[in-house]
């Protein structure tokens, strides 16, 4: 049985802002009836502000909860601050998601910014996502053709969730959690986004803009470094990023620290230098 916070199951018994606008100035959809999930949202926009939002939805409780919460997230918000709501803020605005169910919150995601497509002017559109993205949208190629999940949809959850397996990524987009035959290629998007991270950092670049890198620091710290020092009684919070430095207060110790010879500081910063930027540094506070 999946671990659900108090909100999540709040927005899936009491849902806000379900039903359509009949003169919706954007209307976004995700997902299909044949996957098991679908998604339908409606936007009112006056003056770059979004005064209105409403759902319909088809799915299981987390893909109700993720719809009802994403409504209030962007009621009252400019359409420029609702086009930077990633996944992993609708998940954190329920107070988390079961690593099965994350999906429901790209999904959440994938309407939205479907929405906004035939909102906003295709050139700003490009430029936009270019600048939180850093590069421009390819062709969309289907990979998982169960799910109908693009390269694209796959490539981005990894980028902006930090997704290193082929699990995470069934977890966070579905693609791959059916006959099973795309698992390959997934593997190969997951491998060629992390060479050419490696490429980056090898040349001293990053591909991150500062949004994007305080918020793989926040998942890399939530989902891989805190885990290993929660075994052993140990733990981390994030103080504050500035920059290149990450402020953290550390407590406790860990095998992983041990094995490789590491202090406890070091440790946290060898792995942020590798998954993230080699010249991040980690600063330790009281």
């Amino acid at each position: 049985m999946w671990d659900y916070s108090e909100k999540v199951m709040d927005h899936y018994r009491n849902p806000r802002n379900v039903g359509k606008i009949d003169d919706a100035d954007a209307i976004g959809n995700a997902g299909s009836l044949t996957c098991g999930d679908q998604l339908k949202i409606y936007l009112k926009i006056k003056d770059g502000i979004v005064t209105d939002a409403k759902f319909q939805t088809f799915g299981c409780g987390s893909a109700v909860a993720s719809s009802s919460i994403l409504t209030e997230m962007i009621i009252g918000k400019s359409v420029e601050e609702v086009r930077k709501i990633t996944n992993k803020d609708i998940a954190d605005e329920l107070g988390g998601l079961p690593p099965e169910k994350m999906h429901c919150s790209v999904m959440g995601y994938e309407a939205l910014e479907d929405a906004l497509k035939g909102y906003v002017d295709k050139d700003d559109l490009a430029q936009a996502h270019n600048e939180v993205y850093g590069e421009a949208k390819t062709e969309e190629k289907i990979v998982c053709t169960c799910f109908g999940v693009t390269e694209n949809l796959i490539w981005e959850a990894i980028k902006q969730n930090g997704l290193k397996t082929v699990e995470e990524v069934t977890n966070y987009t579905k693609a791959g959690g059916a006959c099973g035959k795309c698992k390959s290629a997934i593997q190969d998007i997951i491998d060629t986004y992390y060479h050419r991270e490696k490429k980056a950092q090898d040349e001293g670049k990053t591909t991150l803009s500062p949004a994007q890198k305080i918020l793989k620091i926040n998942s890399i710290i939530e989902n891989k470094i805190s885990p290993e020092l929660q075994k052993d009684g140990g733990d981390i919070t994030l103080v504050d990023i500035d920059g290149n430095n990450v402020m953290v207060r550390l407590r406790g110790r860990c095998s992983g620290c041990r094995n490789s010879n590491l202090t406890l500081k070091s440790f946290v910063e060898t792995i942020l230098k590798d998954a993230i930027d080699k010249n991040i540094e980690v600063v330790e506070v009281n």
